[in-house]
């Protein structure tokens, strides 16, 4: 059995639970990476790219720990 996430099926299942709802204003974005960032508690950051919010997505995830936010972006 394989305890790796599929976030794929993990974030199109009805349950998820963000940590936190944030405006996109609130992301620094990085020019030259193309991704905009926002602290997470564990002290990595939240990340989104630009085209994956281009592409209507709008989960941010924290590559250290199993954080999630949904960004908000009106």
């Amino acid at each position: 059995m394989e305890n790796i996430i599929d976030y794929d099926v993990y974030f199109d299942e009805e349950f998820i639970s963000f940590y936190e709802e944030v405006r996109l204003s609130k992301f620094h974005f990085d020019k030259e990476k193309q991704i905009y960032k926002y602290l997470c508690p564990c002290g990595d950051f939240f990340q989104i790219s630009l085209e994956e919010l281009e592409e209507g997505e709008n989960v941010a995830k924290c590559p250290s720990c199993s954080l999630i936010v949904l960004v908000i972006t009106e």
